[in-house]
């Protein structure tokens, strides 16, 4: 009986959220061990066909650098990085094109569909829908070296996003699962950093939350605590003193200028934590960093 009331305690603190989220948009960020550990995937698709049967509307926006990485050294090519970015050539934005717009894609899709839910894969050039430019990487300040922009091929960042299927899809029954892939001016396709683009697309579509998901704890303080919530203020100011440093410091930067374009909230989640997702959006404590305006 414990653990049957136990459950109906989950339930009932989960009823409020379910009432104030529904309708509301949720563009989710999904890589790190959430997408390569089996049950991680499993509990993942679960959350979110959850997440679309109590009404609210989930858009993922996936990566795929372990997958692109293993395929590239499969045939030989070594992956390179510059300012952790991976250097693309011509064939290397093949084989990521490959990867995310069709292996990883449509592996995401056909795991939330068995589980009930009814998932649609899009890359960023379906419909015009990721406008990009070529990424233009300079040198970190303060290296001594000249200032003149590293030149690291098909790596891109987004100039526009055209939400319109999105939004076709995401108020309907359908779940869009969108590779970071987007298109330039000039006809080139460019791999670009799957945290830009759901940040973006959460300021386009106005989401109710922004949800990257990685492999750590959240935001942690000095003191190397968990900092559950944040203000942008707060955020600025730990970013100025160092305590935000290193892998944590773009998702940051993503997160601030979401919930600046009109974002309701951004969250940085514990993804190796089974039903991630759902504890954070459903519960009172969380598994994360949750960041406001």
């Amino acid at each position: 009986m414990s653990s049957a009331t136990a459950s109906v305690g989950l339930l009932m603190e989960a009823l409020p959220y379910i009432r104030k989220f529904q309708g509301k948009t949720f563009v989710i960020k999904y890589g790190g061990n959430a997408m390569v550990d089996p049950g991680l995937k499993e509990s993942f698709a679960r959350d979110i066909v959850l997440m679309k049967l109590v009404g609210m509307n989930p858009v993922i926006v996936h990566g795929g650098g372990p997958q692109i990485g293993k395929l590239l050294a499969r045939i030989g090519k070594e992956s390179q990085f510059i300012q952790g970015m991976r250097v693309t050539d011509q064939e290397t934005m093949d084989i990521v094109e490959m990867v995310l717009g069709g292996l990883v894609n449509k592996e995401i899709v056909h795991l939330i569909n068995r589980h009930g839910g009814k998932a649609v894969g899009l890359s960023g050039k379906d419909g015009g829908m990721i406008s990009a430019r070529k990424l233009e990487l300079r040198p970190p300040s303060g290296v001594g070296l000249p200032s003149e922009i590293i030149d690291i091929g098909h790596v891109g960042e987004v100039t526009g996003i055209n939400a319109e299927l999105v939004s076709l899809l995401d108020t309907g029954d359908f779940i869009p699962v969108i590779a970071p892939i987007g298109i330039g001016s000039d006809g080139a396709t460019y791999n670009i950093n799957a945290d830009l683009v759901a940040g973006y697309l959460a300021g386009t579509l106005r989401a109710e939350k922004l949800l990257l998901l990685t492999n750590t704890a959240g935001v942690l303080g000095a003191d190397g605590q968990l900092i559950a919530h944040m203000d942008a203020a707060q955020t600025e100011r730990l970013i100025h003193e160092g305590v935000i440093q290193g892998g944590m410091l773009p998702k940051v930067r993503c997160a601030l200028e979401a919930v600046a374009a009109g974002v309701g909230s951004a969250h940085i989640v514990d993804g190796r934590v089974e039903h991630a997702v759902l504890l954070e959006v459903l519960t009172n404590e969380g598994v994360g960093t949750l960041i406001r305006a």
